[in-house]
């Protein structure tokens, strides 16, 4: 049971290396722009292997086809929406699910987002058991991952997801013949990595170098951080930390040249250096500006 890009890897080992009799991933919601339904990762990926894919609009209340293929146990990876108990319940060897942190840290469904966000210095992947509340279930196994302090989102959910398949294969026979570990989650350690908000889409210069960074790099490149220039949304993929104080308003921009975009924050200047300005394509600065004069921005306040 899965859905996204980060689920795919997952899909694809299981494949490999067991019998999967059934795929089910979220409704088809996206479109191309010639209106052609776009499918999600997981299903494309069965429909290549010749596997049925079920679609429940709500699992909770349509989960039938499930039970009646009679699985020995469940997989779930960013599949999206919260599974019965009845159907927890079901398999021989439980529903087991793989999850993008180091489990009790950062529950919820944007772990990786977070990691970067709030300044982790690590993750992992965690394999656990499914309970009837968001990832609190019962720890399987772990692995862990630093983060570089100039990983990116699309880097490090790579560098996860093909670390959660190949766990996910080491871990299986320990749960099929029973010596696997069931490790309770402390509850004191417990912290979350909700969905994003629009909200902490938004760029807020007033903050350190640091968090302004961070929150560049984790939300690139889906759905990407921005900042308002002129009073049109730039997004901004690429950032670097400079050790040059901040001597102005946070958001201003003191400089501008080939290397990027040089900022304000609150205590030192960040500099931007892939973006995109609304109605135009995705830039390295050193390419933007070669159609914008540099005075018209140097001393712009970014808000």
């Amino acid at each position: 049971m899965g859905t996204p890009e980060f689920a795919y890897n997952v899909l694809d080992n299981l494949i490999k290396n067991t019998n999967v009799v059934l795929v089910v991933s979220q409704p088809d919601r996206e479109k191309d722009r010639k209106g052609n339904i776009i499918y999600s990762p997981c299903k494309k990926l069965a429909i290549e292997n010749n596997i049925e894919v079920f679609q429940p609009l709500k699992i909770k209340e349509d989960y039938q086809k499930i039970i009646d293929k009679e699985p020995d146990i469940i997989i779930t990876c960013a599949y999206g929406q919260i599974i019965p108990q009845s159907l927890l319940d079901y398999p021989k060897y439980g529903c087991i699910n793989v999850h993008a942190s180091l489990l009790p840290k950062l529950r919820g469904g944007a772990p990786i987002h977070h990691a970067i966000m709030d300044g982790y210095k690590e993750t992992g992947v965690t394999i656990m058991y499914m309970d009837n509340k968001m990832d609190s279930g019962d720890i399987i196994s772990q692995v862990k991952l630093n983060i570089d302090d100039n990983i990116s989102l699309d880097t490090l959910y790579s560098n996860l997801s093909f670390i959660g398949s190949k766990l996910l294969i080491d871990t299986l026979p320990s749960i099929i013949n029973g010596t696997n570990n069931r490790i309770k989650q402390d509850i004191n350690e417990v912290t979350f990595g909700y969905n994003i908000t629009k909200e902490e889409e938004h760029i807020n210069f007033n903050e350190s170098i640091d968090i302004v960074h961070n929150k560049i790099r984790g939300l690139s490149s889906i759905p990407g951080a921005y900042t308002m220039l002129n009073n049109k949304r730039m997004k901004v993929y690429v950032s670097e930390k400079t050790s040059i104080l901040s001597s102005g308003k946070p958001g201003t921009i003191i400089d501008v040249n080939e290397e990027g975009i040089f900022v304000c924050t609150n205590d030192y200047v960040i500099k931007l250096i892939d973006v995109k300005l609304e109605g135009k394509n995705r830039h390295k600065v050193k390419d933007l500006i070669n159609g914008i004069k540099k005075d018209d921005l140097i001393g712009e306040v970014l808000k």
